[in-house]
């Protein structure tokens, strides 16, 4: 699964490597929580006239997948992960599979190694060679009573390359660059088309690097979080799950 991740990249890195036109400034973002806002890129209606570069565009979007149809958000469950072997088959899902597949461009993320019902470690997981790569992600477009609208997405996941078993069986999906254009291309590409990008990232492309508890707390927001520490360090007390920040602050992150 993936519950925080990071994008630390600038915004030129960002456009370079997604083909992107201006998306403007923002700055690193170590501790990524639910609910916050989070960039994706998604495919554009048309070519852009008189250029080779793929038709793309940035997306500011709520971490947590909202479903068009639902009507109250009141008991319906956050849900920021979608499992990749299911997602086609099931109702909050299918249709963002055919019609709205995403990049979300990051620079790594942390899981947790369980010890029973307990969190005892965190883990920095990131690219050997460092950079920026992308989650494969679904987007939905959801509308309040008022009519208040926003987009929601989720990170698609599926089982655990081999050297990440030991945190945690699931992982996020990884798309690489080769394959961004087939992912995106919800015109021509199936999902039955597309299903064998759905599968874990090479043994070899993630590091797994022990942090502190810190990251627990989507407040705490610079590089401190992604310190190595010593495994065996005495397990701390499990901490309360911190108040997700209200809508109207998130939004202010970018």
């Amino acid at each position: 699964m993936c519950g925080r991740f990071s994008l630390l990249g600038t915004p030129d890195e960002i456009e370079a490597l997604f083909d992107l036109m201006d998306i403007g400034t923002f700055p690193p973002r170590f501790n990524i929580a639910p609910t916050q806002p989070i960039l994706m890129v998604v495919s554009g209606e048309t070519p852009p006239p008189g250029s080779n570069r793929p038709d793309r565009r940035a997306l500011l979007v709520r971490w947590g997948f909202i479903p068009g149809w639902v009507k109250d958000t009141a008991n319906y469950p956050l849900m920021i992960n979608a499992r990749s072997e299911t997602a086609i088959e099931k109702a909050s899902f299918k249709t963002a599979m055919r019609h709205r597949r995403a990049l979300i461009p990051a620079s790594g993320f942390y899981e947790w190694r369980r010890d029973g019902d307990r969190k005892s470690q965190a883990y920095w997981v990131r690219p050997r060679d460092g950079g920026i790569f992308a989650f494969a992600g679904l987007y939905e477009p959801w509308a309040n009573a008022e009519g208040s609208e926003m987009d929601t997405g989720a990170i698609l996941t599926t089982g655990a390359s081999e050297n990440l078993r030991f945190i945690h069986d699931r992982m996020p999906v990884v798309i690489e660059r080769q394959d961004f254009a087939r992912w995106l291309d919800c015109k021509t590409q199936e999902p039955r088309h597309i299903a064998d990008l759905l599968k874990p990232a090479q043994a070899d492309f993630f590091e797994a690097i022990p942090v502190s508890d810190k990251v627990n707390n989507f407040a705490n927001t610079g590089p401190e979080i992604q310190e190595r520490v010593t495994e065996t360090q005495e397990v701390r007390k499990k901490p309360g799950r911190a108040k997700p920040p209200e809508p109207d602050d998130q939004m202010k992150l970018f």
